[in-house]
């Protein structure tokens, strides 16, 4: 793991995530030089102290990247855009729920994204699917070399991502390359669902996960008998338990094991284990809609996957980081150990040797990656080389 803060986790965590994303290194060093001593102050503090270095280059580039536009040099200006969208969404991630400007950060982001993504022509469709009245967003992400119908991994968030991140990360560029498509969707309780729709979390993900199967159940370029689905962070709880009561789906994967996430918060409160994002009692009841921490453990006494997992007849894969810092290896192997009837059920923990050891392998992801979308190619019929 990369620590360019030596006692500060959380932002550690931002730091990895946001290179694997695709962040400059040059560009880190400019906006992290600063902020060593806020890296050291309360959560409010140093938050609205990393805003301001990170928003400050994203906007450098986008001023660099409208220079670009007015040369004509659209490639150009789309590629700045895209790392623009990377720092501003970096630094509104740790912003705490009602901070002053935060909903306005996010909106540039979501405007700065779109536009890289146009300028730089990238396989990549905004979707929106009907859902309470309201919609879930999505990024669908089309397979290459495929004729007709085309298998497809529905990818969802963990508690504090979006599907940018997913996105920009690589899996939907690894799984095109093999025949099979993607659409990554910000579900109830992350990205905008919870942003500009107020959708919250909700334990039975089946519920949403369902809606989405039905919508691409009605496009001509999706194999409906092909639709994986994958789940990263607290996805590693949402992906089992929709596989499990959607039998439509046909296989599963965790990116990122969390069986008993209700225990996970237990040791929280006790101070064991890392936190995701600063703020993180807030958070967390923010996306699940409780009043305060005692009405959100009661929620949380939900948020576990024993006594479910034996209804998938599916393939299903189980990955872990060997060193993961926020859930232990012990939930990947009770995940694994209670998927009695899939037909091939795997567990894959990776190790320094290949490296994604840390939560999700947000700390070196390709290798890891890439041993999941060949894991999807061979069970959705994709391909391998």
């Amino acid at each position: 793991m990369f620590r360019y803060f030596p006692t500060n986790y959380v932002w550690n965590l931002s730091v990895d995530l946001a290179i694997e994303m695709g962040a400059r290194m040059g560009e880190i060093e400019e906006m992290c030089a600063p902020l060593q001593d806020a890296a050291k102050q309360p959560d409010a503090a140093g938050s609205k102290a990393f805003r301001e270095t990170w928003a400050q280059m994203a906007d450098k580039l986008c001023g660099l990247a409208e220079e670009d536009e007015a040369a004509g040099r659209l490639l150009s200006a789309g590629e700045k855009y895209n790392r623009a969208a990377t720092y501003y969404l970096t630094c509104e991630r740790l912003q705490a729920h009602g901070a002053a400007g935060r909903e306005e950060l996010y909106q540039r982001f979501l405007q700065t994204f779109a536009r890289g993504i146009e300028l730089s022509r990238e396989n990549c469709e905004r979707v929106e699917i009907p859902y309470e009245g309201k919609h879930i967003s999505g990024l669908l992400v089309r397979a290459e070399g495929v004729d007709g119908p085309a298998p497809i991994l529905v990818q969802v968030n963990g508690l504090d991502s979006t599907k940018e991140m997913k996105y920009r990360v690589g899996l939907p560029a690894w799984l095109a390359k093999r025949g099979v498509s993607s659409l990554i969707i910000d579900q109830p309780g992350t990205g905008e669902a919870l942003r500009l729709h107020n959708l919250i979390a909700r334990y039975d993900s089946e519920h949403w996960a369902s809606r989405v199967v039905d919508w691409l159940e009605t496009r001509s370029d999706v194999d409906a008998k092909r639709i994986g689905l994958e789940g990263v962070s607290l996805g590693g709880y949402y992906c089992p338990r929709a596989v499990a009561f959607e039998p439509r789906f046909a296989c599963g994967v965790v990116w990122g094991a969390n069986h008993d996430w209700r225990d996970v918060q237990k040791r929280r409160l006790e101070k064991e284990g890392s936190f995701p994002v600063p703020h993180y009692w807030a958070h967390v009841c923010w996306v699940w809609g409780a009043k305060d921490v005692d009405e959100f453990m009661t929620i949380a006494e939900n948020v576990h996957l024993n006594g479910v997992l034996d209804r998938i007849k599916v393939p299903f894969l189980v990955t872990h980081g060997s060193k993961d810092s926020q859930i232990p290896l012990k939930w990947a192997e009770r995940t694994y150990e209670q998927l009695v009837n899939s037909p091939k059920r795997e567990l894959k923990i990776f190790t320094e040797r290949e490296g994604g050891v840390q939560h999700s392998s947000f700390d070196n992801s390709i290798n890891a990656g890439h041993y999941i979308a060949d894991w999807i190619a061979e069970t959705l019929g994709g391909r391998t080389a």
